[in-house]
């Protein structure tokens, strides 16, 4: 347990606080990585197909010695699909191969402690500069680790205050990064509705919205969470651990209530 400062909105130190108990949790990327992963299976909508598609045909195999390809055919003559190849993968109007089934578990499951232990280790991780910087956030200029601001931060509802306060902490030259990573998705994916690929800029944990939400939601990957919606993707996207995060005073107190 160490002592940090308390920021005001100038980014001036004005007084100091103990860190919560839950900042000297190990750092575990195997657990908080098994978390992130059964979070996005939940997002996850089960498909299947009919199990008879393709196969309501009254084709069957010819057998050999007909110098034809030995693939079912339609029964028949004198109409045009009489002979024509059905039923097998490949042909007009056959099967899948190995088409997607419905009662696939595709959703994961997590033990409790499991899931508690992910999200304390990504709390913990936020407070470790090398391992924030070590996931690419620019943090050059910010204060100290973890950030701790007033509960005034949450009760602004303009973004170019937004803006002020994040210079004043050096938080700024964060987002400006995730900012200008915003670039066009390699692949097919451009043209299935994943067009754009962007990194995730800073994080911050208030305790209750009132107004910096809708001031910060227009600057790229800078998020706003309230301090009991945490979770382990929200603190480690991508399964990466160490996200730039700032917390309210009041926020960071109240860990030690929901972590205890």
């Amino acid at each position: 347990m160490k002592r940090i400062h308390v920021y005001n909105l100038q980014g001036k130190p004005t007084k100091e606080i103990s860190t919560p108990a839950v900042f000297d949790t190990p750092i575990r990327p195997d657990i908080i990585k098994k978390a992130v992963v059964a979070y996005q299976t939940h997002r996850i909508q089960p498909q299947g197909r009919d199990p008879m598609a393709g196969k309501r045909t009254t084709a069957i195999g010819r057998g050999t010695g007909l110098h034809l390809a030995r693939i079912p055919r339609v029964k028949g003559s004198g109409y045009s699909r009489a002979g024509q190849g059905a039923f097998a993968p490949g042909t007009v109007g056959g099967r899948q191969p190995h088409p997607p089934k419905a009662e696939k578990r595709i959703k994961k499951r997590l033990n409790e402690k499991e899931k508690d232990l992910a999200i304390t280790s990504a709390i913990a991780a936020t407070a470790d500069k090398g391992t924030v910087a070590l996931r690419g956030h620019a943090v050059s200029e910010v204060k100290e680790l973890p950030l701790v601001v007033s509960d005034k931060l949450q009760t602004l509802d303009k973004a170019v205050q937004v803006k002020e306060v994040l210079e004043g902490l050096g938080v700024w030259p964060d987002v400006l990064r995730a900012k200008h990573s915003r670039k066009i998705r390699a692949g097919r994916g451009a043209s299935r509705g994943r067009k754009m690929k962007q990194a995730v800029g800073p994080l911050i944990v208030v305790s209750e919205d009132k107004g910096i939400g809708k001031a910060a939601r227009n600057y790229p990957g800078l998020n706003v969470i309230t301090v009991k919606q945490l979770n382990a993707e929200s603190l480690a996207p991508g399964t990466h651990p160490g996200r730039l995060t700032v917390w309210v005073e009041s926020a960071i107190k109240s860990l030690e209530k929901i972590f205890a």
